[in-house]
């Protein structure tokens, strides 16, 4: 009663803020945006890569695999991410990654944890999950890691650990933006390692990172994961990156 009573007080005094439009609103729903913007976040649906999660155009038949995971497979067993990089989304991350609005974040995350797997993997059958980690120079520089706060909610929502310390970055790379497909991929090459192989020996690793653009980040990442004894690797992401002749 008391605590029922002190929340609603907290509202009038702090009334709860969508962190993705800033409208006020009179209740908290459980993933922290408002209806509004939780129905206009551009979700990835199917038809789309059974591997990878490439959503393919409207109206291309049922799941199957796309073309460049049938000529050069993943090391990751599959990929989903939540939505579309574009629109609200794309705005969202940013505000999320570089204006630090960790509440973004979080909620991403818990959104994340319920993407649907249309009988597929049930996330909650992982062992840990683990975000891709930053170089200790680039995490000084912007002081979290947003990996990190969306693996966190994840970890929390489907009740599995989080694992923050056995998968590290040991080369501060170049930001892949600035490169193309093949400088991307050498740029990445070697760059992280496990630090504590008996943790994710014989595990299944739940890999978590905010967009998945050409996946060459996550293909090392995976790759140094399983070279460390890990059993599968799999990668959830808030964004997928889809390339605009895909984009019906």
């Amino acid at each position: 009663m008391i605590r029922s009573s002190l929340a609603s007080l907290a509202r009038l005094v702090f009334p709860e803020v969508c962190p993705l439009c800033q409208s006020l609103r009179e209740e908290s729903p459980e993933e922290g945006f408002c209806p509004s913007c939780a129905d206009s976040l551009p979700l990835v649906r199917p038809p789309l890569c059974v591997r990878c999660g490439l959503p393919f155009p409207a109206g291309e038949g049922e799941n199957h695999l796309c073309g460049e995971c049938l000529l050069s497979p993943p090391p990751f067993s599959w990929a989903r991410a939540l939505g579309r990089y574009e629109t609200g989304l794309l705005d969202g991350i940013h505000r999320f990654k570089y204006r630090r609005a960790i509440r973004i974040g979080e909620g991403l995350g818990r959104l994340m944890a319920e993407i649907p797997m249309e009988g597929g993997p049930v996330l909650s059958s992982f062992d840990r999950v683990l975000p891709v980690p930053l170089h200790p120079a680039r995490l000084r520089e912007r002081g979290f890691n947003q990996s990190a706060v969306l693996a966190g909610a994840v970890s929390r929502r489907i009740t599995i650990p989080l694992d923050l310390f056995s998968l590290r970055k040991i080369r501060d790379t170049k930001p892949q933006t600035s490169l193309n497909g093949a400088e991307r991929e050498r740029n990445v090459r070697g760059a992280f390692s496990v630090a504590r192989p008996s943790a994710v020996e014989g595990e299944k690793i739940l890999l978590v990172d905010d967009v998945y653009t050409t996946g060459n980040t996550l293909r090392e990442a995976a790759r140094a994961l399983l070279r460390g004894g890990a059993s599968e690797v799999a990668v959830l992401t808030a964004a997928r990156a889809v390339p605009r002749f895909l984009g019906g």
